[in-house]
């Protein structure tokens, strides 16, 4: 079994409302795939591919030539995705869909130029003090590491197939690259230099330099939220928080807060979680 730990997903749905956070990890209740969803993950699949081309051919052209082949693949894993694509328009638009995607990461950076370190990046630390009731894992996937040359310095990089948020969450939107940067700090005793988003409907950048401060601080906000988890855990009480994401939650039918029950806890939570 796994070592307690946290997403920066998961993290984020906690702080959103616990009763997600349960639904989601505790539960594993499965939640229909929509189209946003699918188009994310044949980007991120071309995205990485382009780095197996040679940097010659990493242009424009040859990152959307990736793009059927991608569809596909991604299809042939999960076959019912082929009638939600077609119930959105069909093969045809969501391939062009996906290929705008892919060319506006060009639009941000010249992938001819860059010799990333990792792709998919599996990255895991543990993180808190040594009283083990208190230590926690975050872990997760970066989409790409990048590592300068010469210096040696770090890049976080994430792509995201939305639009740039308002500056009022900016914040929120970079807890994510910090929770990975957090990580690499623990794993490698380094900070990395640079945290890149890069929101490819907008064809916009959202960059931050973190300092060791703010890897400080994201760590705290971890073990609060884990700390708040395993009560909630302890306790079977999962609040329903109400909050601007809710009119797209899957779960309003076991809400409270639209008029829906939620099942009863599994009786296996503490396990589930990695805890006795």
């Amino acid at each position: 079994m796994r070592t307690p730990g946290l997403s920066p997903s998961r993290a984020q749905d906690f702080a959103r409302c616990p009763l997600l956070f349960r639904l989601r990890a505790v539960d594993k209740t499965p939640e229909p795939r929509t189209l946003a969803q699918v188009r994310g993950t044949v980007t991120h699949l071309v995205l990485e591919r382009v780095f197996d081309l040679p940097p010659a051919a990493r242009t424009p052209d040859g990152a959307a030539s990736l793009v059927p082949a991608a569809v596909d693949d991604v299809v042939a894993t999960d076959p019912p995705l082929a009638a939600l694509i077609e119930s959105a328009g069909g093969r045809t638009a969501f391939v062009d869909q996906v290929t705008s995607l892919v060319r506006a990461d060009f639009s941000l950076e010249d992938p001819s130029r860059l010799a990333p370190e990792a792709r998919e990046l599996w990255i895991e630390a543990p993180i808190g003090g040594p009283d083990p009731a208190t230590t926690m894992t975050v872990r997760g996937y970066i989409d790409r590491l990048d590592v300068a040359p010469g210096s040696g310095a770090l890049r976080i990089v994430d792509y995201k197939t939305g639009k740039a948020p308002r500056p009022a969450y900016r914040n929120e939107a970079l807890f994510q690259l910090r929770c990975y940067a957090l990580a690499i700090w623990r794993t490698r005793e380094v900070v990395p230099a640079m945290l890149q988003l890069l929101y490819l409907a907008s064809g916009t950048a959202v960059r931050e330099e973190p300092a060791q401060a703010d890897l400080e601080r994201t760590e705290a906000r971890l073990l609060a939220l884990w700390d708040g988890i395993v009560q909630c855990a302890r306790t079977a009480d999962w609040p329903a928080a109400r909050g601007p994401l809710c009119p797209w939650c899957a779960f309003q039918s076991q809400c409270p807060a639209f008029g829906g029950v939620p099942p009863a806890p599994p009786e296996d939570t503490l396990p589930r979680l990695g805890l006795t």
